[in-house]
């Protein structure tokens, strides 16, 4: 398996810096991590699923075993904005933002049962992003078609411990790297403090890194509680948009933690239900508003205007039979700007608040097993929407 996982590692990390991801998103991270987790509403933090745990909750690993999963996600999301009464374009002006219609996501795990008490691992994931790629020039922005693309990779190196019967801990080591890239902006090139790195200068890239840690209970012999904590993620700059992005470029992944339970009812029923906060507001170039009088890219500049969100994931997974499990969920997170930040949010339309997941896993007498879910939003039902499609592998 060792073997198998070097062969498909680089594969992986490499396809996703390459692939423009899109997401059905809370703000702009994802919903939830893994196949499994995505059926059941992302909640996930009090019951590990597979060797993705890592990027829930790293105490989780000590009870998934030893495993390979690999994974793919198809994302075909509608992105649209629309200016009404505005003097210069009129009194109503669409903009279509689906020149880039569909979209792939690989993600990878691998879990070992190195002792009793120690289970090592990795993740490799897409933590969220951005991408509106409008088919024309956005009037009041630039001369030149409009959009953004934003990508996070996390690679994360994973240490569960079990101490005693019923407590687990663990930490992973989020390893990340950043592409972004604008175009269309160039009226804005007056409010920016360095106009040669504002718009259309391709892609770049940033790297950083952070801390996940988590702990996993058992209370009863059928309830699970579980608390998770990442660290803000610190970044190098975007230097190609130094004359964008707040602090010169910089871009930073803000922090986040949450918890969870898990309850079991009877031997074929488990309820989940999480609560997570994600801290929008300390990053500047995320939280700062159109209000600052400051210039584009400067220490104080202009922002997203984005605030903390709250998220609340809820899940159910119901076995049939050893081989057929189905799950469902819902998941809930709030608009992290307000209608007096909706100007520059043209560019990043994150505002899809509710969404409803519906997955199943069918597993082989050979030790394998296939996943998959299907989210949709509520508000345009079969407009925003996601198949995931994952094939997970044991040792022999």
């Amino acid at each position: 398996m060792i073997r198998t996982v070097g062969r498909v590692l680089p594969i992986v990390i490499a396809s996703l810096l390459i692939v423009n991801p899109a997401y059905a998103t809370d703000g702009y991270f994802l919903t939830g991590y893994g196949t499994k987790q995505q059926g059941q509403g992302g909640a996930g933090v009090a019951k590990p699923a597979d060797s993705l745990a890592g990027a829930t909750n790293p105490a989780g690993l000590i009870l998934v075993g030893n495993r390979f999963d690999i994974g793919l996600t198809l994302f075909r999301p509608d992105r649209s904005a629309t200016i009404t009464n505005n003097g210069l374009l009129g009194s109503f002006t669409s903009y279509d933002g689906n020149r880039a219609k569909n979209f792939e996501l690989p993600e990878l795990g691998y879990s070992l049962q190195y002792r009793p008490k120690l289970a090592l691992g990795v993740a490799i994931y897409g933590n969220g992003g951005l991408d509106t790629s409008y088919t024309k020039p956005i009037g009041l922005f630039g001369s030149t078609r409009g959009g953004v693309d934003l990508e996070q990779v996390f690679i994360s190196p994973t240490a569960a411990y079990k101490a005693g019967a019923h407590n687990s801990f663990g930490i992973a080591a989020n390893i990340s790297i950043q592409r972004f890239s604008a175009e269309g902006l160039q009226y804005f090139a007056s409010l920016s403090s360095d106009p040669e790195n504002l718009t259309n200068t391709g892609q770049s890239y940033a790297a950083g890194g952070g801390v996940r840690v988590g702990w996993l209970g058992e209370l009863k012999k059928a309830v699970s509680v579980g608390a998770t904590y990442q660290s803000r993620t610190y970044m190098s700059k975007f230097h190609s948009y130094r004359g964008l992005f707040a602090e010169h470029g910089g871009f930073d992944v803000p922090a986040n933690f949450a918890g969870g339970a898990a309850v079991k009812l009877g031997s074929k029923v488990t309820l989940l239900y999480d609560e997570e906060r994600i801290l929008y507001g300390q990053v500047k170039s995320i939280a700062n508003t159109l209000s600052s009088t400051s210039q584009l890219g400067t220490d104080n500049g202009p922002g997203f205007g984005w605030h903390d969100i709250n998220v609340a994931k809820a899940g159910i997974d119901y076995d049939v039979n050893p081989s057929l499990t189905v799950r469902g969920g819902y998941n809930h997170g709030g608009v992290p700007f307000d209608s007096s930040q909706t100007f520059f949010n043209i560019l990043a339309p994150a505002v899809t608040k509710d969404h409803l997941h519906v997955g199943a896993t069918w597993a082989s007498n050979s030790a394998k097993e296939i996943s998959f879910a299907y989210r949709a939003s509520c508000k345009i039902p079969g407009k925003r929407c996601s198949f995931r499609l994952r094939r997970h592998f044991d040792s022999p």
